[in-house]
This record gives C-alpha cells, sequence and structure tokens, in this order.
C-alpha cells in the first residue's frame, strides 16, 4: 500500500503531538506572516511606551525611532534564533524545552506561555473592539466587535497553515498599501516631533525588546513547518523588523496629533482622507495577532496533552481569550511586556547556549519521559533576577519596591546606559556555561 501524496499547498497542521509535521512554508510565507505580526494597533497605541517609558521623560522622536531599530533587531534576533530548532527538529516551542529542561520541568515555562498567550491574545481582541468602534462608531457595542473577533479567530486556529497561507496571498498587499496611505496622511499634517530627552533610551530598547522577545516563545510553532532555518530565521528578522519600526514611527506620529493620548489615537487616522478604508483593513486583519496567540497557546498546552485533537484546545482557549478581552485593561500593557521581557529573555539565552555553543543541538531530547535538568533552571533564575535588578520602568508598586530593597541591600545602583533585557540575557548566557560544563564533568 502506498501512502497519498499531500499537496503542499493543502498540507495542515496535524492533529496531535504523534503526528509529523509538514515542511511546506518558503521565505515568502514566513516574512509575510511576521510582517503582519509585526504591524498592530496595539503597537500604534503602545507607541507611548516607546516614546515616554519613564513617564515625564519622552524622548525625541529620532531617538524614539533608533530605539526601535535597536530593540526590533536585538529581539527579533533572539526570536529568529530560537526559530531554528524548531526547524531543525519539527517540534513547536514547548515542546523543545524538554530538551533544555527535561519534560516534567518543561511544564513551568509552558504554564508561563499559556498565560502570557492569553493575555496577549485578549489584548488584541481589545484592541480589534477599540479599533471598530473608531472606523463604525457607537452604534455597535465593543463587546460585540470582540465577541466577533474571538469568532473568526477561532476558525483561523482550525487550519493554521491554511491561514499563514491566506495571510501571504491576499493580506499583506492590503497592509503594505493602508501603511504607506496613513503614514502620508499623518505625517503630512506635520505632527510635533522634536525636543525631548535621551535619558529613556535604555528603557525604550527593553520595551521593544520585550514586544519583540514576546514571540520567542512560539517562533518554532511556525518555523517547524519551514523548509528551511535561513527561511525562518530570515523571516522573521526582516519581515518582523520592517514591520514593527514602521508601525511605531506611525503610532508616535498619530499620538503627536492628539497630545499623546491613547484614548484618541485612532482619530488620526480615521480623519484621514479614506481613513476609514484603510485603517478599516488594519482593524480587520488584526485578528492574525490573536490568531497567532491563540494557536501557539494550543500547541503549548499539547505539551502537557500530546495526544488531545488541537481544535478542541482551539476552541476552548478561543473561548477564554475572548471572555477576558471583555474586561481587558490596556492600562497595564507596558507593565505586562516587562513581566514577559523578564521571563523569557534569560530563558532563551540558556537555551541559545545549551544549544548552539554546547552541543545540545546533537543530543536535544523532546521524548515525553526526557529526564529533568534542574541544574538549567539556575541560570534562567538569575537572569529573571538581573532583569529587575538593572530595570528602570514601573510596573506595579509593591513589586518595583522588593527590586528596590535589593539594589540596595548589594549597593547596586542603575545607570542611564544599563539596558535590563540585555543584561538579563548576559547574566543567564555566561552562567549557563560553568552550570552546563559543571554538571557534564561530574557525569563523566
Amino acid at each position: 500500500m502506498t501512502s497519498a501524496v499531500v499537496d503542499p499547498a493543502r498540507a495542515e497542521v496535524p492533529l496531535t503531538l504523534d503526528e509529523e509535521a509538514p515542511r511546506t512554508l518558503g521565505l515568502l510565507d514566513q516574512s509575510a506572516f511576521w510582517a503582519n505580526l509585526g504591524v498592530s494597533l496595539l503597537g500604534f497605541a503602545g507607541a507611548l511606551f516607546l516614546l515616554d517609558p519613564l513617564g515625564g521623560h519622552p524622548l525625541p522622536f529620532a531617538g524614539a525611532v533608533l530605539a526601535a531599530v535597536v530593540g526590533s533587531l536585538i529581539g527579533t534576533a533572539m526570536v529568529g534564533l530560537a526559530a531554528i530548532p524548531g526547524v531543525r527538529t519539527g517540534r513547536p516551542a514547548m515542546v523543545l524545552l524538554r530538551g533544555l529542561f527535561g519534560a516534567r520541568l518543561s511544564y513551568v515555562p509552558t504554564v508561563l506561555n499559556i498565560v502570557q498567550m492569553i493575555g496577549w491574545g485578549a489584548y488584541e481582541l481589545w484592541v480589534v473592539a477599540s479599533g471598530a468602534r473608531a472606523v463604525f462608531g457607537g452604534a455597535v457595542p465593543e463587546r460585540v466587535w470582540a465577541v466577533v473577533a474571538g469568532a473568526v479567530t477561532i476558525a483561523l486556529t482550525i487550519r493554521p497553515l491554511g491561514s499563514v497561507r491566506l495571510l501571504r496571498r491576499y493580506v499583506t498587499a492590503g497592509v503594505v498599501i493602508a501603511m504607506v496611505w496613513l503614514s502620508v496622511a499623518l505625517f503630512a499634517r506635520g505632527p510635533s516631533l522634536g525636543g525631548g530627552s535621551w535619558d529613556a533610551f535604555a528603557p525604550a530598547v527593553d520595551y521593544v525588546i520585550a514586544l519583540s522577545v514576546s514571540w520567542v516563545p512560539m517562533a518554532a510553532d511556525y518555523a517547524r513547518h519551514s523548509r528551511t532555518s535561513g527561511s525562518a530565521f530570515a523571516g522573521v528578522v526582516g519581515g518582523y523588523t520592517i514591520a514593527q519600526v514602521a508601525c511605531l514611527a506611525l503610532g508616535i506620529a498619530a499620538l503627536a496629533l492628539v497630545g499623546n493620548d491613547m484614548d484618541k489615537v485612532w482619530d488620526p487616522f480615521v480623519a484621514a482622507p479614506l481613513g476609514a478604508l484603510f485603517f478599516g483593513i488594519l482593524v480587520l486583519r488584526e485578528v492574525d495577532q490573536s490568531f497567532a496567540n491563540v494557536y501557539s497557546t494550543t500547541v503549548s498546552i499539547q505539551n502537557l496533552a500530546p495526544r488531545v485533537d488541537r481544535r478542541v484546545i482551539s476552541v476552548a482557549i478561543g473561548v477564554v481569550t475572548t471572555v477576558i478581552a471583555l474586561f481587558a485593561n490596556v492600562n497595564s500593557y507596558g507593565a505586562f511586556l516587562n513581566v514577559i521581557g523578564a521571563v523569557f529573555v534569560p530563558m532563551f539565552a540558556v537555551l541559545v547556549v545549551d544549544y548552539f555553543l554546547l552541543g545540545g543541538a546533537s543530543r536535544w531530547n523532546t521524548a515525553e519521559d526526557a529526564p529533568s535538568r534542574w541544574f538549567m533552571v539556575v541560570p534562567w533564575v538569575l537572569g529573571f533576577a538581573a532583569y529587575w535588578v538593572v530595570t528602570a520602568t514601573p510596573t506595579v508598586g509593591w513589586w518595583d519596591g522588593i527590586w528596590a530593597d535589593v539594589r540596595s541591600a548589594v549597593g547596586f545602583e542603575r545607570q542611564p546606559w544599563m539596558n535590563a533585557a540585555l543584561a538579563a540575557f548576559l547574566v543567564a548566557a555566561l552562567l549557563t556555561l560553568p552550570t552546563a560544563l559543571g554538571r557534564r564533568r561530574r557525569a563523566v
């Protein structure tokens, strides 16, 4: 009996982890997918956290754009590197962590990833509803738009590879045209972009890194369907960086036209000539963000329950995300990103050092009984601590107070040039080397 040949144009993600992942996505698929993720209505509103991450010390426009470029390149390089093991093994991101921490210990970052992905998905549905209100007015309640967007999100997750191909073929061109049109219209109005201080440059870079690196825990979920590692890496770095920098710059211009009032950030878009049409295109395609988060939550859960049908999980997670979106508060968005950066930047550093530098690629064990590697948790946790010791971005009072006490106890004084994400990465990476090598010598 001969097995049926699957048309690459129709190949789809297997329903469980027991089945082999098809390799059908090329460079254009990956680039279009990540470029669409780089353009976000939430990014337009969140540009205020790039412009003024410390509150009261805004960057000049040139400083904010430079921070966007630097932060995007650093963050997307991390995402791109995190995608490569997915290509080589054909395994989704959280399953790959079995090779880093062991099967049971991989459940810890898996649960953290599930929480952050659901949070991201809820934020995205909230912003779709907010954008729809800006375009269509208040005739339809925002919560109705959130429910509709949630239903579309669930539908897209049923055929995720088909959705990626849909983005490449039909959506990306519309997004590019809309972005160019709106950029010309908004900058033609002469938004006030001068002045400001460079004191907040490092925290602004931290914000953009966190914005980018939040996709590290899902990079392999899509890269495992790539034909080559190069197409996966280039698609992330090229597509996402260009789109995100353009998105943040346009967001700054829009905020400048409304006095940095996030509640009015959509107004300049809609008020532009044909603005409702082109902004409406961006609103409609925003569901690719919630789709990516819900789908990655689904395959993360499959690390815990590998033989459960992903479609069942997607529907359940889509419903939960939609319910949360009905009560989402975007004012906590900046703090949320800080937590993501603190958790996943040092974890990524441990992964990169072990996989690429210490020969992990040749012995990466993603089996359900992969033995626990407790010693790899140490550099991750210390990198997490380093992030909070160095960061200057405020989050929650009691939490910030804990780390202020730590800094005081050890006599550490932050400097304006310090970058929390890079500090966390370096601490975790450097500590991984002696930790893993020492463990290997004792095992010999």
